[in-house]
């Protein structure tokens, strides 16, 4: 089995020869902003080993399949002597079962949750084939969770960027640091916050694919990005991982998949072979190895899928020694002690508006100096349904040459009362700052009728015309704001009358309190009809919103008149 799935795709002399025609076609006709390669079939160049976006970006910037599609060709072209086609178009189009079902059924719920993305199935196929070859050719059981986990290479600053332990080791075994996880490649800390639940079995696991791919979708999602926007695409790609070559290689592959696809059973996709990190083309495992040893499978980047080669037997000339490791220089991040308040204002906002004020906290040293270029995680915590701009619970934001990092603005949900924000410093282990905000209800400052017809009825009748108001706040409407309406007594006696005009419920009886009305988006309020029982008299309805607005409309009942015929003249 290791090796059906761990075989390569072979490429042909021909394949090679045609290879820039391909980029090229790609280039100019299929994939906007795709740029040429003279690396023909693949896009090749290293991580760099200290990179201050890593730890912002979906996958850390982890290393990646740089296969390039190949030439969509109805009829392929046979190689010289060996009779097999190098026209891959129909292998390469196949996507496994389950993964294909997982893309696709992302794609519903996202347009369904945000519809204003315009989330394509085929860019989940895309970043998947790049990640890790659609989960190493489809290698996952019914469920979709993978038969082994895929792995990226330790992200200690040796080759890559350096990302120390988020997770203690729950997602990817290294409690030292951190490691890209899954068929979609999320590192731990990101994975914190955009996992999703995309089976319905009640957990969030970064290794199965429906999973994966929802918070995949989420995550190319936020920020209220539209994905049919070429530059928003293009933003939302450079988030999972931040490099022009991923950028172009996912986008060939986006296009190539908007030509057709065809399904394949589970196991049977194709491998890629070229990885971000090979040097020269070499597909070796950048996870060091000790020698006459190899490493178990679960330590098989995912970025690639590469195995580590088969150890040399020992010769009679001893190896040269290893010189010594450098270690990796100190970050920003290494530095930062403690997380302060940066001048924070009192966070209070009414339901469904924005906060005036915005979160600002800054990285220090043990001696009080900050420090810029570190990466703060702002978290909404609490039973709360705002969010920061753009609809997330969570934005990450770098500090300034002054240490300081500001939250987006905040937009109170419609849940009244306190909720948390909790400011961390990303890949450093120091106590995290927690600010409270406040959403306080809808609320009106004065009330008046739209109407200024007199409200009149004949006993036992009922009134021609409903009462409608219009709530204000500080001069604008008022809207979404509650409202209770209720026939009182007298002008100083608000309790209920219990005779006179009075509503009435769904089953007709009679009321003279109506609670739970609200504004509607203009501000206007419309009550239900008002019937008047065989009482004469002038009675009052009185009008309270939430912020104490209030109005008291006068109701006039008239006698009905007399049925007695009157008397004639003598």
């Amino acid at each position: 089995m290791a090796a059906q799935f761990g075989r390569r795709v072979v490429k042909g002399a021909a394949t090679t020869a045609v290879a820039a025609v391909a980029v090229a076609a790609l280039s100019a006709s299929q994939a906007p902003g795709v740029t040429d390669t003279a690396q023909g079939r693949q896009n090749t160049g290293s991580q760099p080993s200290s990179d201050p976006d890593a730890d912002n970006s979906a996958t850390g910037n982890s290393p990646y399949y740089t296969d390039l599609p190949p030439l969509n060709s109805p009829t392929p072209t046979p190689t010289t002597g060996t009779g097999t086609p190098t026209g891959t178009g129909e292998a390469e189009a196949g996507i496994p079962a389950t993964v294909l079902d997982a893309y696709k059924k992302a794609e519903t719920a996202l347009g369904e949750s945000k519809p204003g993305c315009n989330l394509p199935w085929q860019l989940l196929a895309a970043i998947g084939k790049v990640e890790s070859g659609q989960a190493r050719g489809g290698r996952v059981d019914a469920n979709g969770t993978t038969i082994t986990p895929i792995l990226g290479p330790v992200l200690n600053g040796n080759g890559f960027a350096r990302i120390t332990d988020t997770d203690g080791g729950a997602y990817d075994g290294d409690t030292t640091h951190d490691r890209a996880v899954g068929p979609m490649q999320f590192i731990p800390s990101t994975w914190e916050w955009s996992g999703r639940d995309g089976n319905g079995d009640g957990k969030k696991d970064p290794n199965n694919i429906y999973d994966a791919a929802l918070a995949a979708g989420g995550y190319l999602c936020r920020f209220g990005w539209d994905l049919s926007d070429k530059a928003d695409l293009r933003r939302a790609i450079l988030s999972y991982n931040n490099s022009t070559h991923y950028l172009n290689t996912v986008l060939s592959w986006l296009e190539y998949y908007r030509e057709g696809t065809h399904e394949v059973p589970d196991g049977t996709g194709t491998l890629p072979s070229g990885r971000s990190d090979d040097n020269n083309g070499s597909s070796s495992s950048p996870t060091p190895t000790p020698p006459g040893t190899t490493p178990p499978s679960s330590q098989t980047p995912g970025g690639g899928g590469s195995t580590s080669p088969s150890p040399k037997p020992p010769t009679t000339t001893p190896p040269p020694s290893t010189p010594p490791t450098t270690p990796a220089p100190p970050t920003p991040t290494d530095s930062v002690d403690h997380l302060e308040d940066a001048g924070t204002a009192k966070l209070t906002a009414t339901a469904g508006d924005a906060f005036a004020e915005k979160i600002a906290t800054r990285t220090e040293t043990e001696a009080g100096k900050a420090v810029a270029k570190v990466r703060v995680r702002f978290t909404i915590v609490g039973g709360t349904d705002s969010v920061f701009t753009g609809g997330e619970s969570v934005a990450t934001v770098v500090t300034n040459s002054s240490g300081v990092a500001t939250a987006p603005a905040l937009k109170a949900g419609e849940k009244t009362g306190d909720f948390t924000v909790r400011a961390t410093v990303v890949g450093r282990a120091v106590s995290g700052l927690d600010y409270k905000a406040t959403v306080t209800a809808r609320q009106a400052d004065a009330l008046a009728r739209t109407s200024d017809t007199e409200l009149t009825c004949v006993a036992g009748g009922e009134f021609a015309d409903q009462v409608e108001l219009k709530a204000t706040y500080k001069g604008a409407a008022a809207d979404g704001v509650a409202a209770t309406a209720t026939l009182i007594k007298a002008a100083g006696d608000a309790t209920a009358n219990d005779k006179g005009p009075y509503f009435k419920d769904a089953d007709g009886k009679t009321v003279r309190t109506l609670a739970g009305l609200k504004t509607d988006a203009n501000g206007l309020l419309k009550l239900p009809k008002l019937y008047a029982d065989d009482t004469a008299g002038t009675y009052l309805l009185r009008i309270n919103t939430t912020g104490g607005a209030t109005l008291t409309v006068e109701l006039k009942v008239t006698a009905a008149p007399s049925s007695s015929p009157s008397p004639s003249a003598s």
